[in-house]
C-alpha cells in the first residue's frame, strides 16, 4: 500500500464545497496507478469561512480518502515542526507538498523560508528515512501581479527551493521538484486570484501527477 500525504496551505486544504486538488489526484491515481494506494494525514476537514476554522466536512464529493496535513494560513514555518509526527502517525511514503505563499506573504523572507524547507525535509526523514517528496514551487497569485517586489520574492524563493531540492535529494529518500503548470492562469483557474476553482484543482493535481509519472513511473501523465 503506497501512502500519499498532501501537505499544504489554503490551496490544499480547500474550502467548504470544494472538491480540492487532493480529490482530483486521487481520481487520477485510481485510474492510472498499478497498485494499492491511499491518501493519508492527521487531518480531514476543509476550511469553513462561516466559522473561520477548519471545521467543515462539506466536500463536493466526500467519497475519497480525505487525510491531509494542510491548513488555511499555514506554511513551511508552521508545518515543519509537525511533519515528523504526521509521518510517523500515518506511515506516509510520499509527501505531496505545496507551501510557501503564506510564508512569504506574512512570516519569512525567501532565505528564511528556504531554511524552513530544509528543516521540514529533515523532520520528515527523521520519522521515515526512506520517505519520498514531491514539492511544488509557489504558484504566483494576484498579489504577484499587483506587487513587483512580492513577485520578485516569490521568484527568488522558487530558485532557492529548486536549489534545496537538488541539494537534499538522495537515493534512499528522493525529492522531486514539480513544475508550476505552464498554462495556469489566475483568471481561468482561481476564484479569487489565489485559490483554485475546479479547473485550477485539475492544474495542481496535474503538476503532482506528471512529476510522479516522469520522475518515478508512478501512475501516468495527467490529461484530465
Amino acid at each position: 500500500m503506497l501512502r500519499f500525504m498532501p501537505v499544504g496551505d489554503s490551496m490544499t486544504i480547500g474550502s467548504a464545497g470544494d472538491h480540492t486538488w487532493r480529490y482530483r489526484i486521487w481520481q487520477h491515481l485510481c485510474a492510472t496507478h498499478d497498485g494499492p494506494f491511499t491518501l493519508v494525514g492527521p487531518r480531514e476537514t476543509l476550511y469553513d469561512p462561516s466559522t473561520d476554522a477548519p471545521t467543515s466536512y462539506r466536500y463536493a464529493d466526500p467519497d475519497f480518502p480525505r487525510g491531509h496535513l494542510a491548513g488555511w494560513g499555514e506554511g513551511w514555518t508552521h508545518l515543519a515542526p509537525l511533519i515528523g509526527d504526521a509521518v510517523r502517525e500515518t506511515r506516509a511514503d510520499v509527501l505531496l507538498v505545496s507551501l510557501g505563499l503564506i510564508d512569504l506573504g506574512f512570516y519569512t523572507n525567501p532565505w528564511q523560508t528556504a531554511q524552513n524547507v530544509r528543516a521540514f525535509v529533515a523532520g520528515a526523514r527523521a520519522a521515515a528515512p526512506r520517505v519520498r517528496m514531491v514539492v511544488l514551487p509557489v504558484v504566483p497569485n494576484i498579489r504577484c501581479a499587483a506587487d513587483d517586489s512580492f513577485a520578485a520574492e516569490v521568484a527568488l524563493f522558487n530558485e532557492l527551493l529548486a536549489k534545496a531540492v537538488a541539494d537534499l535529494d538522495e537515493p534512499r529518500s528522493p525529492l522531486l521538484l514539480a513544475s508550476v503548470p505552464p498554462s495556469y492562469d489566475l483568471h481561468r483557474h482561481t476564484y479569487d486570484g489565489t485559490h483554485p476553482n475546479p479547473a485550477g484543482e485539475h492544474q495542481i493535481a496535474a503538476a503532482f501527477a506528471n512529476a510522479l509519472h516522469q520522475g518515478w513511473g508512478v501512475g501516468a501523465g495527467y490529461d484530465g
